[in-house]
């Protein structure tokens, strides 16, 4: 991994949008800060594209889409995106009603498992409002739980036959051949025309956990929160940038390196 100070401003200053993770990425101890919102909404009003790709809940994602400055917001880990198109609410799940009700039925067994195998964890407070995923919360509404555990919660996902990923505050588990990527990479072709496997360059990647693996992978211009250095030993592929600062406050760090690579060209014109 490389610093902040090291990616080539061309490559920075040619980025047509941003996808990025919300939780201790965006947020900060879950906070959205003044300069993190604000670094939002300068992006917008550069032009450039914002997409959160989460961990949160379907509930979560509707209000984001519709009050944020965002093209758009991938949620529960690739399960759907929304959009707001100027008028109404756009949701595009990739499984129908029935198919996601049959995963929450197979995951609420699931959970109880996980309930008593894991003293200390718990249902996340936003499952309600959750369309394909279990989330269990480790360190938001908790007493944070030591790594070991977070890792026994995701093998008991994964030794039931579900996908899981470690984010900063959940292990989220779910059924459905989908990802943060592959549902990046649909949102990106439907809703904008960019086949992001030719266009990769012209997108940045910020985020913090293991979850996010797959973009720090998929993306050249892939950075992370310095918040992230506690779970590099669990990733296969890493960053290929890491922030001097840790979760909003590092996104914005990524947000003012764009933006002035953008006008230092311009002003050369």
């Amino acid at each position: 991994m490389r610093t902040l100070a090291e990616p080539d401003p061309s490559r920075l200053a040619n980025l047509r949008g941003v996808f990025a993770d919300i939780d201790e990425t965006i947020s900060t101890r879950g906070k959205i800060t003044p300069g993190a919102f604000d670094a939002m909404w300068r992006l917008h009003e550069a032009g450039l594209r914002l997409i959160p790709v989460t961990g949160r809940s379907a509930g979560w994602c509707d209000h984001i889409a519709r009050f944020w400055p965002v093209t758009a917001v991938v949620g529960e880990n690739g399960g759907f995106y929304f959009h707001h198109d100027g008028r109404s609410l756009r949701r595009r799940f990739l499984y129908d009603d029935a198919q996601r009700s049959e995963f929450r039925r197979r995951l609420e067994n699931i959970g109880k498992e996980i309930l008593a195998s894991v003293p200390g964890c718990a249902i996340a407070s936003d499952q309600r409002y959750r369309e394909y995923d279990l989330a269990i919360d480790f360190c938001e509404d908790v007493a944070p739980l030591p790594r070991d555990q977070a890792l026994r919660i995701r093998d008991i996902f994964q030794q039931s036959g579900a996908r899981a990923k470690i984010s900063s505050i959940h292990v989220n588990g779910w059924f459905g051949d989908f990802d943060k990527l592959s549902s990046a990479c649909l949102c990106a072709k439907e809703l904008l025309g960019v086949d992001l496997e030719t266009e990769k360059d012209s997108f940045a990647f910020c985020g913090d956990s293991p979850n996010d693996e797959p973009m720090f992978a998929f993306f050249p211009l892939s950075f992370a929160m310095a918040n992230v250095r506690p779970y590099l030993d669990l990733m296969e592929r890493r960053p290929a940038f890491i922030t001097s600062e840790s979760s909003g406050a590092g996104f914005v760090e990524v947000v003012d390196a764009i933006l002035r690579a953008k006008q230092n060209r311009s002003m050369k014109r």
